[in-house]
């Protein structure tokens, strides 16, 4: 009965007292919720999340124009394009706000900053959904070439004998041709394995010597195919936006989503081999427990994980 109170009474209270306390605050300090919030939060998660509650719960028009017109337009845009989105953020608040920059020089360089992270990240959302739904083609010479480059750089001294051979298993996959375990994530999980043996060599091949282990090994592609689903469903579902907000001073790219799958690769095998597994039936509730974890981490607005990978002698 407590938490049911907790969860559902509280929320709808603050929203019924939320204006009233926006209006005694306002009146206090003479300054808006966005510039409260950009003045007394810490830049990165703690400031860009308190702005995103901020921003989607206002009830002006042109503010919620310009929530939905960005929406929108991260969706396809380029580079340079997507330069030009703090800006136009900025000016369209400021009016909005009737906030005066000569006042308050430093308020339009920290919403800025903030406007940069917040759809940077729903900009990257755009960026891994189109690689996840892109399916692994044969026919693809790209395709191809990905994986030919994955299995070079993790077995660089044994030559594949054919293209659809049981060498395969050998790093993990399930069968003789590794297209069929891509279905689930798309190039998004080649892509995410390629990026851990290109630019963690060393660590990725500590990680693949584990997954060999007689008794406490796993099969490395497949797991890490299922890291990728993990690293995805935490950027979908936002949890992810604490890792991402403080990890960089200005918007995350792709390469921070691989980095992020990468440290996740790197920490689950370092958790699976302290579990000591009995078989690889009990990796779903290792996985489960590691996601746990990390989601539990991610609760912690000060949460930054770094890819210093230590590789000890096994």
């Amino acid at each position: 009965m407590g938490m049911f109170v907790l969860s559902n009474i509280l929320p709808s209270i603050f929203t019924l007292i939320r204006p009233f306390l926006k209006w005694f605050l306002h009146r206090f300090t003479r300054l808006c919720e966005l510039q409260r919030i950009c003045y007394g939060c810490s830049r990165g998660a703690p400031r860009n999340k308190q702005l995103e509650v901020s921003l989607n719960l206002s009830k002006t028009p042109s503010i919620k124009n310009m929530i939905r017109e960005f929406d929108e337009f991260v969706e396809y845009c380029d580079d340079k394009e997507f330069d030009l989105l703090p800006a136009r953020g900025i000016a369209a608040i400021m009016y909005a706000k009737k906030i005066k920059p000569k006042i308050h020089p430093d308020f339009p360089k920290l919403l800025g900053k903030s406007i940069q992270q917040i759809w940077g990240y729903r900009r990257l959302l755009h960026v891994v959904e189109r690689l996840r739904e892109e399916q692994y083609d044969t026919e693809n010479g790209r395709h191809e070439q990905k994986l030919l480059e994955l299995w070079n750089l993790l077995m660089p001294d044994i030559p594949l004998s054919a293209r659809v051979t049981k060498q395969w298993q050998d790093i993990g996959f399930q069968g003789d041709d590794p297209k069929t375990d891509f279905r689930g994530m798309g190039i998004l999980g080649l892509d995410n394995l390629l990026y851990f043996v290109k630019e963690y060599n060393t660590a990725a091949r500590h990680v693949l010597l584990h997954s060999m282990h007689p008794v406490y090994g796993y099969t490395f592609a497949i797991v890490g195919i299922n890291l990728t689903s993990m690293a995805y469903k935490l950027l979908k579902s936002g949890r992810a936006r604490t890792h991402f907000y403080n990890v960089t001073t200005g918007p995350c790219t792709l390469e921070d989503f691989h980095k992020f799958y990468c440290y996740l690769f790197f920490e689950f095998d370092k958790f699976w081999m302290e579990c000591e597994p009995r078989n690889i039936m009990e990796f779903p509730i290792i996985h489960q427990t590691f996601e746990e974890s990390i989601i539990g981490s991610l609760n912690n607005d000060s949460t930054t994980f770094k890819t210093n990978f230590v590789v000890e002698e096994i």
